[in-house]
């Protein structure tokens, strides 16, 4: 089970270049969009994203084919926490110049690419923070003659899922898989959104298991309402494709039952744990490492011995 399951749902979604190029290309002005190859999208390998942010972002980067010559870089960012990041162009120059780094390790001498960055956010209060770099400085600043063409200035595409309704993800020009995911992530944390919106999605969640790969597409997107969605209000949903979709029950009890299942393991783990500090003192990696890989079934037994056990070692004993 991934605990970044927001991650697993956007890759999933959109490393495909036809999906990704289906949601940036309305995003970009219509001049820009019509001076690229969409054809020649190519996924890059790698990520951009700092290690103690990749908790908050996930990113995903193309290269493009201008009709004019030369190439330029497509990268998509993912914002999946709770509030806008007031830093976030800040974040993203970091990004690119990293990317901008790489390419002029392959590509010594050549000319750099244009990156077109695009932000998606499914903050549950909306796209709040700054759009541009030079919002981050005191405006004053650029009021000094000659100061402003010595400063960074770029623009950020934001692609907010907050502002889209229903009507605006299905006028999308996006297959129903990645067309999901987009209501996935806008919806799926919140139980009065998901309990309001599920029922308006169903037909396009059909249409993704008769697709090619749905079966795929479906395990992906059963796994992230498992994960994110409240208990209840994805029961109801669970038992509406179940019925829709015959042949579905393992796909969608699969999940259900892992999360309850991993859900009692943890709750076990953590009473162990607090048990044997309180009896051992602080617990050891090797010891750490075998909580953290067993059973409930397993851990019920280690629960049982550790009032008895002489030692720690003992309470882990096969």
């Amino acid at each position: 089970m991934t605990n970044k399951p927001h991650d697993a749902l956007f890759k999933a979604a959109f490393e495909d270049p036809e999906h990704a190029a289906a949601l940036v290309r309305p995003l970009l002005p219509t001049a820009v969009s019509a001076a690229i190859a969409w054809d020649s999208m190519t996924l890059q390998v790698g990520s951009f994203v700092d290690p103690e942010l990749a908790d908050h972002h996930t990113d995903l980067l193309f290269s493009v084919r201008l009709h004019g010559g030369g190439d330029a870089l497509l990268y998509l960012l993912l914002e999946h926490q709770s509030t806008s990041d007031r830093d976030m162009p800040l974040r993203v120059l970091v990004y690119e110049v990293r990317i901008w780094e790489r390419f002029r390790k392959e590509h010594p001498g050549g000319p750099l690419p244009p990156i077109l960055p695009v932000v998606v956010s499914h903050a549950p209060d909306g796209w709040t923070v700054a759009r541009s770099f030079e919002e981050l400085f005191d405006p004053n600043v650029f009021t000094i003659p000659g100061v402003a063409a010595l400063v960074p200035r770029f623009s950020l595409l934001i692609e907010d899922l907050h502002d889209r309704s229903d009507d605006d993800l299905k006028a999308w020009a996006l297959a129903a898989f990645p067309m999901l995911a987009l209501w996935a992530l806008r919806d799926g944390r919140y139980a009065d959104r998901f309990r309001e919106s599920s029922g308006d999605w169903v037909a396009a969640l059909v249409e993704a298991w008769r697709a090619p790969r749905g079966i795929q597409a479906l395990t992906q997107l059963m796994r992230y309402f498992a994960l994110v969605t409240d208990p209840l209000p994805f029961e109801v949903f669970r038992a509406r494709i179940r019925e829709l979709l015959p042949g579905t029950e393992e796909i969608t009890m699969t999940f259900a039952e892992q999360m309850r299942r991993e859900g009692r393991a943890q709750e076990r783990a953590e009473v162990l744990r607090k048990q044997l500090a309180l009896k051992f003192g602080a617990i050891d990696p090797e010891h750490e490492a075998r909580i953290m890989g067993s059973t409930p079934e397993a851990l019920d037994r280690y629960l049982e011995r550790v009032l008895s056990a002489p030692t720690l070692a003992s309470v882990f004993a096969e």
